[in-house]
């Protein structure tokens, strides 16, 4: 199996991106001898650009920040997922050359999730409005969640959510910012919010035990957050967690063969050391 092929993760900044370290580790494991992934630059705007001058070796591409929306738009089919979430983290090129967009990021969500043991009902709290939010509410409603109750310090941003919420099928309400200590005594909490926001919140949030915390951080870490919430007793799923699921999505996306994420892992825990 010594075919070229290339696959890649578009986005700026990249040059900390973990992806590269994952993907080709699979392609190793799996005998996929032809194969490489690498970084590319990219802002939003250059994104079609980008896309449309890429040879027929190309298999593939994840898209982080800030491109996820421009994906979309390059897109000749999007699966349902990502058209609920709008966005994009995962583009296939098919043989016909045309591109499909996905979102791993959701199927990863629901999957260490479940393994952490959220279950159907469940009540839960996204903190945070932005783009990962919008997974987290796809995820909560693939779930099978009660409530989502979104908290932000922006109202407008909460009311970007609804459609994601209504595309899904749950119910979603928005909570000021003030109010975040006491949601986070849901079944789940996932913290969506950028590094050093949530932190105040780990000396004010009386955490139950029965509950899980997803935080999409992940360096450094723990987090404060996630530290209270470890020593309360809560399941604690981190950024590490999501970064390998839904980079076996893209993986079995790019290759069509089953992602030795056992090696994918080892090759992640492995980057995180050093």
């Amino acid at each position: 199996m010594a075919t070229a092929r290339r696959a890649g993760v578009l986005g700026t900044p990249i040059a900390h991106s973990l992806s590269p370290v994952i993907h080709n580790a699979g392609y190793a494991a799996a005998g996929l001898t032809g194969w490489s992934y690498t970084r590319i630059e990219c802002a939003a705007a250059e994104l079609p650009g980008v896309v449309a001058g890429l040879g027929p070796e190309w298999a593939g591409l994840s898209v982080t920040m800030p491109g996820k929306e421009a994906a979309l738009a390059v897109a000749d089919e999007v699966s349902p997922v990502a058209a609920a979430v709008g966005a994009a983290n995962t583009l296939v090129r098919r043989p016909d050359g045309s591109w499909y967009a996905d979102n791993t990021d959701v199927v990863g969500m629901v999957e260490v999730l479940t393994d952490a043991g959220v279950r159907s009902g469940a009540t839960v709290t996204v903190l945070g409005a932005g783009g990962t939010a919008r997974a987290a509410v796809a995820a909560a409603g693939r779930l099978g969640a009660r409530t989502v109750t979104v908290v932000a310090r922006r109202p407008a941003a909460v009311e970007e959510l609804r459609p994601v919420a209504r595309a899904v099928d749950v119910g979603m309400t928005g909570a000021p910012w003030g109010e975040a200590a006491e949601l986070c005594r849901a079944d789940l909490v996932v913290s969506t919010v950028p590094k050093g926001v949530a932190d105040p919140l780990a000396e004010a949030v009386a955490w139950r035990p029965e509950t899980v915390l997803f935080d999409a951080l992940y360096d450094p870490w723990p987090t404060p957050l996630a530290a209270s919430a470890e020593t309360a007793g809560c399941r604690i799923v981190s950024g590490l967690d999501l970064l390998l699921a839904q980079a076996v999505g893209q993986f079995e996306h790019f290759t069509g063969v089953p992602a030795p994420r056992a090696a994918m892992a080892a090759a992640l825990a492995a980057a995180r050391a050093i």
